[in-house]
C-alpha cells in the first residue's frame, strides 16, 4: 500500500455504495470479518463476494493454466527450435523458473492481497520519487498482457476447432474469418458464465479441476498404451535447429517461448483474491500447488507425446496447424480416438477462457477503481445483484472481439498482438520482482508483531519505511537467492520473447512483440504525463483506518 500522503483520499468513489459494504459486514463470519479488516488496512472496501475457497481457487488457477493442454497446443516452437530433447529440458527449466518467480510474487500477495496485483505492489515497493510512475507503467503492462491472453485463448480455441475439422474433413478449407467467428463464440460463452451465472463460477472451476486431472490420465494412458514407439535416445538426446540459428544453444532458448506460454496466467489468482476466503494463505498455496501439479502433468505429457510420435516432421507440418493432433493419430491410428482426445483439449481451453475473462476483468476493475483508466467511474462499477464488475467484463470481451478482427486481415499482426501475453506479463513480473529484491536487500522489511494476526499485519509502505511479511514468506538468505534467481529467469524469458522463430527473418516471420510491447509502454508514458499524472495518485484510499 502506498504511503497515505501519496494516496488520493478525497472521498470514496461514487461507484461503491455503503449499503453493499454494510450488507457484507452484517452477514460476515469471523473469517469474513478478518478478510474485510485486512482489505480495509490496505485502504480498500470489500465489495465482491468471497465465493472462492482454497479448493475452488486452485481449480480456477489450474483451469486457466491448462499446462498439459497448453503444452500440446504450443508443441511446434519447441520441436522446431530444440527438438524432442530441447523440449523436455526447456520445459523443466521453465517449470523451475516459474516456481521461483511465483514463490517470490506470492510473498507479496500474502502481504497485500488486492485485485490490483503487480501495480499495487510496485506502488508499495518503489522509492517514493518514482512509485506512481512505475506503478502506472506496471498496471498497463499487466493489463495489456492479460488482454493479449484473452485474445490468444479465444484464438487458439477457435483455430483448434478448425484444425479438428480439417483433420476429419481434409477437403475443408479453413478461412481466417471463420476462426474469428469461433473466437467470438468462445468469448460470448465466457461472458454469459461470468455474468448471468457468476455465482456458479467457483463450483464450475472445481468441476473443471476434476476434468483437468481425469482428462490428463485419459490422454496420457492412451498415448502410452497405443503409442510408446519411440526410443529413449530419440526422445531425450535428439535436438533440432529448424530456425537455422548459429548454435543449438541459441535455438534452444528461442524455442522456450512455447513452454513459457504454457505457464502464462499463473497470476490469475492474484486478481481474484478479493473474492477468496483467507487470501493471504489460500492464494499463495493455490498458485504454488497449481504450478507443481500442472508442471508435473505437462512434463509427463511431453514425454508421452514424444514416445508416441513416429514422424516429427509430419507433425510439425500438419495441415491442422497443431502438431499434437497428428501425433495423437500417429500414436492411436484411430481418427475417432484422435477426435475425442482433441475435443477434450478444446473443452479445457474453452473453460480457460472463462477464467481468463474473469481475471482480466478484475484487473480492469481494480485499475479503474484507482482512477488509472479512462471512464474509471463506469469501469469500476460493481453490479448490485451479482456483485461482479459487469462493465469491466463487457469492455474486456469487446476488446478481445475487436482484436479478433485483425486476424481476418493479417495473421502476422494478430500474432504480434497476442505475443504481448508473454512480454507484457513478464515485464510486470520483472519490475515487481526487481523492486522486491531491492527492498529486501536493504532495510525495507521487518517481521510482523507476533501479537498481530499475520494476515492483518501493518503494510505501510514508502521509501525508508518497513513492510511486514505475510504468512507466506521465504526467509533470510534463501529468500534473497530465490528472488535473485527469479529475476535472472525473467530477464531471459523477457529477452527471448522478442526473438523471431527463424532466420532469415522476413516480414511474415518477424516477431513484432517488441513493437507491440513498446507501443503499450510508450502509450502509457504519454498518457501518464498528459492526463493520468493529475488523476492517478497510486492505489486510492477508500477506507481510512482509525
Amino acid at each position: 500500500m502506498a504511503n497515505s500522503d501519496e494516496l488520493h483520499s478525497d472521498g470514496p468513489p461514487k461507484t461503491f455504495g455503503a449499503t453493499t459494504t454494510a450488507r457484507h459486514v452484517s452477514t460476515a463470519t469471523d473469517r469474513d470479518q478478518q478478510d474485510y479488516d485486512q482489505l480495509a488496512r490496505l485502504g480498500k472496501r470489500s465489495v465482491l463476494k468471497r465465493n472462492f475457497s482454497f479448493l475452488t481457487i486452485l481449480g480456477f488457477s489450474c483451469a486457466i493454466l491448462v499446462t498439459w493442454e497448453g503444452t500440446l497446443m504450443n508443441f511446434a516452437p519447441g520441436l522446431a527450435n530444440g527438438g524432442p530433447g530441447g523440449l523436455i529440458y526447456g520445459f523443466i527449466f521453465v517449470w523451475i523458473g516459474n516456481l521461483s518467480v511465483f514463490s517470490t510474487l506470492c510473498e507479496l500477495v500474502s502481504i497485500a492481497p488486492t485485485s490490483g496485483g503487480q501495480y499495487h505492489w510496485v506502488s508499495m515497493l518503489a522509492p517514493r520519487s518514482c512509485s506512481k510512475f512505475l506503478s502506472y507503467m506496471t498496471g498497463w503492462l499487466t493489463l495489456a498482457g492479460w488482454q493479449g491472453t484473452s485474445a490468444a485463448a479465444g484464438f487458439l480455441t477457435g483455430t483448434m476447432t478448425q484444425g479438428l475439422v480439417t483433420f476429419l474433413v481434409p477437403s475443408y478449407d479453413a478461412k481466417t474469418w471463420q476462426g474469428t467467428l469461433m473466437l467470438w463464440l468462445c468469448i460470448f460463452i465466457a461472458v454469459v458464465i461470468n455474468t448471468v451465472v457468476s455465482s456458479m463460477l467457483p463450483k464450475l472451476e472445481g468441476m473443471i479441476l476434476v476434468l483437468h486431472i481425469l482428462g490428463f490420465f485419459g490422454v496420457m494412458i492412451t498415448l502410452v498404451t497405443f503409442g510408446a514407439n519411440g526410443d529413449a535416445a530419440d526422445v531425450f538426446l535428439t535436438f533440432r535447429n529448424e530456425g537455422m540459428w548459429p548454435s543449438q544453444g541459441l535455438s534452444w532458448f528461442v524455442g522456450l517461448l512455447g513452454c513459457v506460454f504454457s505457464f502464462v496466467g499463473v497470476d490469475c489468482s492474484f486478481h481474484m483474491c478479493e473474492e477468496v476466503q483467507n487470501p493471504s494463505i489460500a492464494v499463495p498455496r493455490s498458485i504454488m500447488t497449481s504450478i507443481c501439479i500442472n508442471g508435473a502433468m505437462g512434463l509427463a505429457m511431453i514425454i508421452s507425446m514424444l514416445y508416441g510420435a513416429t514422424d516429427i516432421d509430419a507433425a510439425i507440418n500438419s495441415p491442422t496447424g497443431y502438431p499434437f493432433i497428428e501425433i495423437f493419430h500417429q500414436a492411436t491410428g484411430s481418427r475417432a480416438g484422435t477426435a475425442a482426445m482433441t475435443s477434450l483439449i478444446i473443452v479445457m481451453t474453452l473453460s480457460a477462457i472463462v477464467g481468463v475473462i474473469a481475471a482480466t476483468s478484475r484487473m480492469f476493475w481494480a485499475f479503474a477503481r484507482d482512477r488509472a483508466l479512462p471512464f474509471s467511474s463506469t469501469l469500476s462499477k460493481v453490479d448490485a445483484r451479482t456483485n461482479v464488475p459487469v462493465w469491466a467484463i463487457a469492455i474486456t470481451s469487446v476488446i478481445s472481439c475487436l482484436i479478433g478482427l485483425i486476424n481476418i486481415g493479417s495473421a502476422v499482426v494478430y500474432n504480434a498482438i497476442i505475443s504481448v501475453a508473454v512480454s507484457g506479463l513478464y515485464s510486470s513480473y520483472l519490475i515487481t520482482g526487481a523492486l522486491l529484491l531491492y527492498r529486501r536487500c536493504g532495510r525495507g522489511f521487518k517481521m510482523p508483531d507476533p501479537s498481530v494476526l499475520p494476515a492483518l499485519a501493518d503494510t505501510a509502505a514508502g521509501e525508508g519505511q518497513a513492510l511486514a511479511w505475510g504468512p507466506w514468506h521465504i526467509p533470510g538468505v534463501l529468500g534473497i537467492v530465490n528472488n535473485a534467481f527469479a529475476c535472472c529467469f525473467m530477464v531471459i524469458v523477457w529477452f527471448f520473447s522478442f526473438w523471431p522463430p527463424q532466420t532469415p527473418v522476413a516480414p511474415d516471420s518477424m516477431n513484432y512483440a517488441s513493437l507491440m510491447t513498446g507501443g503499450v509502454a510508450l502509450f502509457s508514458v504519454v498518457y501518464y504525463f498528459f492526463w493520468a499524472k493529475r488523476e492517478y495518485k497510486g492505489p486510492v484510499m477508500e477506507v481510512q483506518e482509525h
